[in-house]
């Protein structure tokens, strides 16, 4: 028994080495993994946390300011796109903000009313609400010594398409817009993303006639001022209508862009499309934008492999892919070239050309 114990004493002692080893090895790996995130999300800016206080307004956001130097900066002020988006979104924005950032540009962007503690309730907002706190944001940022408010500009994403116009007709000064995804009629949109979604998983022509008519029940009910129980009565099973967002699409589902697009004529717009995107008709709103905004200052980044959130369509097919391009590289999550073509754009907005290598007039 005792030179039994004697030569597995040895294995023991090995196997407990080659076991402290592995460990080791898997812990400087693992440390290695957090370095290399925390590598991937420091960004080459300076963030501040911002609250904005005008006429009874309270905002909560941030401001991103180039790494060096004390201003005054030009400015791009940040509209949402729809649901409950913090000023970050979710850190989607940083990357962009960088991009910007080195193009000497600072960036403001604000959670939306009841995101992240912010006050209010965003589901309580229209379009003209949403432009006037952007205008109420804006006034804030020119008081700023570090922001240069005679160079002041919008960039926005999906639903801000009906609040981009808006704001720039409450501000003339409005230097620059880039409007990605932007929609354009809502009822339109609305039809366009429900067939193309449904295209998209398979639906059989009984299923998209069946959606069809529930569609038209729901806008005939929006046209005559109907209450949430009224469409539920209706419909049956909401699929997920709750009462706030039956209001929300109660005080927006008549936005039209067209009236008040040509209030951006003359002013360099960055419009940027994208080939797979199944929420907004790409050709639609090009088409809206070029009858509207004729001339040399509109100009079309269009990106064919993007989604709606211009992001590669290979990595958000896979959710896998997304989640470990969105932990290790971040900046990779966005279609070739989207970022750079924004930062070309805001550094020829100076200097009067506002070509980005994608773009055509």
């Amino acid at each position: 028994m005792r030179a039994t114990r004697t030569t597995r004493t040895p294995r023991r002692r090995r196997a407990l080495r080659a076991a402290l080893a592995a460990l080791s090895a898997l812990a400087v790996a693992v440390a290695g993994l957090g370095g290399l995130v925390v590598w991937q999300h420091t960004y080459e800016l300076r963030e501040e946390p911002v609250a904005i206080r005008r006429a009874g307004r309270a905002l909560d956001g941030v401001l991103a300011l180039p790494e060096q130097g004390k201003g005054p900066f030009p400015l791009v002020v940040f509209v949402h796109g729809d649901g409950p988006v913090d000023a970050t979104h979710d850190t989607f924005y940083r990357p962009m903000w960088e991009a910007f950032a080195r193009a000497g540009y600072a960036s403001l962007s604000w959670s939306k009313p009841g995101v992240g503690g912010a006050p209010g309730d965003w589901l309580d907002q229209s379009m003209d609400d949403r432009a006037g706190e952007a205008a109420d944001a804006i006034a804030w940022a020119r008081q700023r010594p570090d922001i240069d408010g005679s160079r002041i500009g919008l960039w926005g994403a999906s639903q801000a398409g009906w609040v981009l116009p808006k704001i720039a007709a409450k501000d003339r000064g409005i230097r620059f817009v880039i409007a990605v995804s932007p929609a354009v009629n809502w009822h339109r949109q609305g039809r366009y993303n429900l067939l193309a979604e449904l295209s998209r998983d398979g639906a059989s022509d009984a299923e998209v006639a069946t959606a069809l008519r529930r569609r038209e029940t729901g806008l005939e009910l929006l046209g005559h001022g109907a209450s949430y129980e009224e469409y539920v009565r209706a419909v049956g099973d909401p699929e997920g209508m709750t009462a706030a967002r039956w209001r929300f699409v109660s005080k927006n589902h008549t936005a039209d862009a067209s009236a008040d697009l040509p209030a951006l004529r003359g002013t360099p717009v960055l419009l940027v499309l994208a080939g797979r995107d199944v929420n907004v008709d790409t050709a639609d709103t090009e088409a809206a934008y070029r009858r509207l905004l004729p001339g040399p200052a509109l100009r079309v980044a269009h990106y064919p492999d993007a989604t709606h959130g211009l992001v590669e369509h290979a990595v958000e097919d896979s959710p896998l892919r997304l989640t470990l391009t969105a932990l290790f590289a971040p900046r990779a999550l966005f279609a070739e070239g989207f970022l750079t073509d924004q930062q070309r754009f805001l550094t020829s907005v100076g200097t009067g050309d506002t070509s980005p290598s994608r773009a055509s007039g």
